[in-house]
């Protein structure tokens, strides 16, 4: 019986052979995207599941808002890690981080230019549990100038030696000695870093400032321990640690109680290591996470294909059900049970999924470095793995079942007197569930379209946007440090060139991924002991020409000039700090206090500033936050990044020019340089990707439901033959014809675009809700996701109708 159902389904798939292809390929490519997507989630879900005891690891995050800011952030204080562990048994352990971007790292003359460097406290081998290769993870890094590296780094630097012991030289001045060598951190990790520097060297590690965070805290919970139980006591740290602090900088009578009566708020919250990736997008991240709501859009748009590709099959096979019919009238008058003829369709039906299911395979693997690419991922496909074979089995006879249950009840129901009488109906209630079906692809598919618009628009508003700074033809050439003292000798070269108009140097750029400085300042003649007096502004040192190399504009005032000596003192804010100051009266010639940066943080010893200059506001993040007050000053040593503005057309010889001029002032020091417009562009490369990765699925949606359409078109006009040559017989014309064809179709797409639309607009809002600065979905954008449609539709349908329209009428009648 097997092997009858086999045969028979063979024959019947050879015999249709257009049909068939249009369900093995659409089938076929559905598959593959949906095979994309899920090795894509499964990757993410498996973000940091690699370190040992990794549901028992936490991070620290923080609340706080104070002088008119509100900041969530990954940072926390210097000596939280430490007393996290003496302050509750529940901790079996805790470490700090502290980065500070990229070194230079060499071990006799040439350095290279290394990212993945952190410093780190000396428990970290005890709370991730990460592998140790060579040394003690219990004392690897609890002593000062030592550092672990991971094994990728010991064989770069020390190739087929023992790294061990030896000693690597950074920023060509600290020489650290390697305690512990240390397995690679797994690529789905939310950091990964090659050089861990012992804390224990790093002075700022050993302030016990709890109002300063720049430290990122990790902890180990004891096993049985309960996290919530845990989260519910920080707050005495607060009390017992940060309280004492505030009475000092703001009188004996300040505590949080009266801090929060005013507006301001510390609070410290725990977040669990494996939700990190997916479930946070806090300020001061070590890498950029992804979004878990990504995670359920792909799985829908996953699904969503892979049911669009079995609608073909359905809607195919129930509309072939007249030429099938007679079939199964005659196999019922000889003794078939309906369950028979049930097992017969869903084996034709898994039969075909599985031939899809090995031709998806293929494509999977030529698809797969292209997403890899577009999502900077690093996916393969698992051929090694049994259990990829056992999903493909399962899924291949569980898509055969989905895509033919239907098909299968349908045509086996047909009454066999009804049949040979020749009174068959054509299938799902008049076509209605069909049509339904085909609203449903195409739905999905404007869906699609309409989110791909609005991605691509929101990323054209953020680059047409007005920000405050000219970010067009700006070269930025990093590691300033490496020139030592040339570095100003190094800017007046450069600038000699007349292909250049000005030049700045210092690391603080409206960018993210430069260096960032927050501090509590208060106007002068304000009571700073009244926390709503303060603004936390974000201080910016930067030289004379910072402004004009970055065409901002002041609006009040003047810019630094080097004709007034005492700008030493002065002061440039944005227009957003002018504000929250509440100056009384012009803000030009007004002082602004603050403390000096001391370990005691002596409310009495301060630093004052006056300004001159108000700039117009600039965005320096992403434009998801709002503008924050800034206020920029002089600083007497530039450091950082040295960036030019030039005017050549030329950007090859203007690199050229600038190399040159490094290596003769920094010979042996890595030359790394890029434009301002293209670090921009990198805080929304994760928009981006999304717009490109919309548009890619979108593409397949459509493709995959024109097939479907293209195939239910070829057999209306099959089964309307003898009509078409009757009406051209009687006199219509092939517009008429076309348009008899085409307008059920057409109206089916019009209804998918009805119900698109308000789904999309949904959708679409909940995600530009992340954006403080966005564009308004217009009617535009919905009209062009349906003309796009509707063309495509009709571009599809309109072959096979003028086809038809077109045939001898002769053809068609002669046989009546």
């Amino acid at each position: 019986m097997l092997k009858n159902y086999f045969t028979i389904a063979f024959r019947n798939l050879r015999k249709h052979k257009f049909y068939t292809f249009i369900n093995i390929f659409g089938l076929s490519v559905g598959v593959a995207i949906c095979m994309i997507i899920s090795l894509f989630v499964i990757n993410e879900l498996s973000y940091d599941t690699g370190f040992k005891d990794a549901d028992r690891i936490y991070r620290i995050k923080s609340e706080i808002v104070f002088g008119g800011n509100h900041w969530n952030i990954v940072q926390a204080p210097a000596p939280l890690a430490a007393a996290l562990p003496d302050d509750f048994p529940e901790v079996e352990a805790a470490v700090h981080f502290r980065t500070r971007g990229s070194y230079l790292v060499k071990r006799e003359d040439e350095n290279i230019k290394e990212q993945k460097v952190v410093w780190a406290g000396k428990d970290f081998f005890t709370v991730f549990g990460v592998p140790m290769l060579a040394g003690n993870p219990e004392s690897a890094l609890s002593e000062p100038q030592t550092m672990a590296i991971s094994a990728s780094a010991a064989e770069k630097y020390f190739p087929n030696e023992d790294a061990l012991g030896k000693s690597l030289i950074l920023d060509n001045d600290m020489d650290f000695r390697i305690t512990g060598v240390y397995q690679d951190i797994p690529k789905n990790s939310h950091f990964h870093f090659d050089f861990l520097l012992a804390a224990e060297g790093l002075g700022e590690a050993k302030r016990i400032a709890w109002l300063s965070n720049n430290f990122q805290t990790y902890f180990k919970l004891r096993e049985n321990a309960d996290p919530d139980v845990l989260a519910g006591k920080l707050t005495s740290l607060i009390e017992t640690h940060m309280e004492p602090e505030i009475r000092q900088i703001f009188g004996e009578g300040s505590t949080i109680e009266t801090l929060a009566s005013e507006g301001g708020k510390f609070e410290f919250g725990i977040q669990p290591l494996r939700d990190i990736h997916l479930k946070s997008d806090l300020e001061g991240e070590f890498e950029p996470n992804f979004n878990i709501t990504y995670i359920y859009l792909f799985v829908a748009v996953a699904l969503f294909i892979l049911v669009i590709a079995c609608i073909n099959f359905m809607n195919l096979s129930t509309a072939r059900s007249a030429n099938r019919a007679k079939e199964v009238g005659i196999r019922k008058v000889m003794g078939s049970f309906r369950s028979h003829l049930i097992r017969q369709f869903l084996m034709e039906s898994i039969l075909l999924s599985i031939i899809s299911f090995l031709i998806a395979v293929p494509i999977l693997t030529l698809l797969l470095p292209f997403f890899n690419e577009l999502a900077g991922r690093e996916l393969t496909v698992p051929f090694s793995q049994l259990t990829f074979y056992g999903i493909l089995i399962i899924g291949a006879i569980g898509t055969g079942l989905l895509a033919g249950v239907y098909p299968a009840f349908f045509l086996s129901g047909f009454k066999p007197i009804s049949i040979l009488k020749g009174k068959v109906s054509m299938g799902m209630k008049s076509g209605m569930i069909r049509s339904s079906l085909v609203v449903f692809q195409f739905a999905v598919s404007i869906i699609l379209i309409i989110a791909t618009i609005a991605v691509f628009n929101q990323l054209n508003y953020i680059q047409n946007k007005k920000i405050g700074f000219n970010k067009e033809k700006v070269i930025t050439i990093d590691d300033i440090y490496a020139l030592g003292d040339q570095a100003e000798t190094f800017k007046r070269e450069v600038l000699a060139n007349s292909m250049m108009e000005s030049g700045t140097i210092t690391g603080f750029l409206p960018v993210s991924g430069t260096w960032r400085s927050d501090t509590p300042w208060w106007a002068e003649g304000k009571d700073a002991k009244q926390s709503e007096n303060l603004v936390s502004l974000q201080n910016w040192a930067v030289d004379y020409d910072y402004v004009s190399t970055l065409d901002m504009k002041i609006v009040e005032g003047r810019d630094f000039s080097i004709q007034y000596p005492s700008d030493s003192g002065a002061v440039i804010l944005n227009e957003t700090a002018a504000r929250n100051f509440n100056f009384v009266g012009d803000p030009i010639g007004q002082k602004i206090f603050t403390m000096q940066d001391s370990e005691e943080m002596d409310p009495e010893d301060l630093q004052g500033k006056t300004v001159v200059g108000i700039v117009e506001n600039f965005h320096f993040e992403s434009l998801k936050e709002n503008i924050g007050p800034v206020m920029i000053f002089l600083n007497e040593r530039p450091n950082g990044i040295a960036s030019f503005r030039f005017n050549s057309s030329n950007t090859d010889e203007v690199v050229t020019f600038i190399e040159s001029k490094w290596d003769e002032l920094a010979p042996g020091q890595p030359f790394t340089y890029s434009f301002l417009d293209e670090r921009f562009g990198t805080m929304y490369a994760a928009e981006t990707r999304l717009g490109k990765v919309f548009a890619i699925f979108a593409g397949f949606a459509i493709l995959i439901a024109c097939l479907g359409l293209f195939a239910l078109t070829a057999f209306t006009a099959e089964q309307r033959t003898k009509e078409i040559g009757i009406r051209k017989v009687l006199g219509s014309s092939v517009q008429s014809i076309v348009f008899l064809l085409s307008k059920e179709f057409t109206k089916l797409v019009g209804i998918a675009f009805l119900i698109a639309s308000p789904i999309a607009w949904w959708v679409m809002n909940k995600w530009l809700e992340d954006y403080q600065y966005k564009i308004t979905l217009g009617l535009q954008v919905f009209l062009a996701a349906g003309v796009f449609a509707a063309f495509i539709a009709l571009l599809t349908i309109s072959y096979q109708s003028v086809k038809a329209a077109l045939s001898n009428p002769v053809n068609s009648l002669k046989s009546e």
